[in-house]
């Protein structure tokens, strides 16, 4: 590829974010577990499946607008949950959630962030109506467990996202090669504060893994859910949801939400792309709770493709740390923007001047 110095599309993002990055950040955003065939299969399933477009509809307006658990979204997107921003940008959290709430869209803010929830919920504040969600690793110590889960109430973020995908942590191979470490003066700002936890130096091993191993509870079962459910009044969301069963079964534990997601191609090499997942989840769960999708989204098609299926919205990840990469909060607000740009084009040529017109009709499986 020739040199890119204003990209256009979210592939052209990535590869100009190489030059700005670390190679040991540049690995660990981009790479996925094992031979990474999950990561690889996120986006080709998306290629698959074809659109089949409406003709001849009044598409002088299209309407992005949607919501989720209530709250309003100008388009249906919100940021994936993605640790350690700042190794893209020195304002890391702060820019991506400015971005975010700019363009009125959610933003889910993981534990592992290196900014902190206050300090994100700050910048949310500003707009009257920002949507942020707080994703959750439940930890041994259930006491800081516990402190997290009160301080994103107190903060004034409107959901805890529970990631259950990662009892430990996926075989990242790029980041065992790297050791993966934190570099000097980026800290775990949830967590040195509070427990004097951070990601520690590995030799011949990646950092995160030996965090995980020693820090996160892999006993967690459905029956803690209760506990967790018992400490804020917040509604839980399911992050890592793959199978219908386990679907019906966050319903019967109080989930009021559930992202389809194999956690970006990072944890279980060789498991089920999310849009595959998508269909069987969204039967599961029957219109009793709302279902998103995360993994692979590049295109405003993409999305179609997603909401057809029957997703209420989907989640973006990496992207936006190609941005933040690139271009701080301007890069963020520019990844989101050409984003949305597409999905507007989409809409009017596949026939649909709101979300709400699209439903599998428009779709071709081959």
């Amino acid at each position: 590829m020739t040199a890119i110095s204003s990209p256009i599309n979210l592939f052209e993002y990535e590869h100009l974010a190489k030059t700005h990055l670390s190679q040991m950040a540049f690995d660990y955003y981009i790479s996925g577990a094992g031979d990474e065939i999950t990561l690889q299969e996120n986006r080709t399933v998306f290629e698959r499946i074809k659109l089949r477009p409406r003709m001849l509809v009044d598409v002088s307006q299209i309407n992005l607008t949607t919501s989720v658990l209530g709250q309003p979204l100008q388009l249906p997107l919100l940021i994936a949950p993605m640790a350690f921003q700042c190794l893209a940008h020195a304002e890391g959290e702060l820019a991506t959630a400015m971005a975010a709430a700019s363009a009125g869209m959610g933003m889910v803010l993981s534990t592992l962030s290196t900014k902190s929830l206050e300090e994100v919920a700050e910048v949310g504040s500003k707009f009257s109506d920002s949507l942020q969600w707080f994703q959750l690793y439940i930890h041994k110590d259930r006491g800081l467990t516990r402190a997290l889960v009160e301080r994103a109430y107190a903060a004034g973020y409107k959901a805890l996202c529970l990631t259950v995908d990662a009892p430990v942590l996926g075989q990242r191979e790029r980041d065992r090669r790297n050791e993966f470490v934190l570099p000097p003066g980026l800290h775990l700002a949830n967590l040195t504060t509070i427990s004097g936890l951070d990601i520690p130096y590995a030799p011949g091993e990646s950092g995160l893994l030996t965090y995980f191993a020693q820090q996160l509870n892999s006993a967690l079962t459905w029956d803690d859910l209760e506990w967790l459910q018992s400490l804020s009044p917040l509604p839980l969301v399911l992050k890592g949801i793959l199978r219908g069963d386990d679907a019906a079964r966050a319903l019967e534990c109080g989930a009021k939400a559930i992202v389809v997601s194999n956690h970006g191609g990072r944890q279980l090499d060789g498991a089920i792309a999310s849009l595959d997942a998508l269909s069987e989840i969204v039967a599961a769960v029957n219109g009793k709770a709302e279902v998103l999708l995360d993994g692979g989204i590049r295109r405003g098609t993409d999305i179609i493709k997603a909401l057809a299926i029957g997703a209420q919205a989907v989640l973006i990840g990496r992207p936006i740390l190609w941005g933040l990469a690139v271009g701080g909060q301007a890069g963020v607000s520019h990844v989101i923007s050409l984003l949305q740009k597409e999905l507007n084009v989409a809409m009017a040529l596949m026939g649909c001047s709101q979300l709400q017109d699209i439903d599998s009709s428009f779709l071709h499986f081959k």
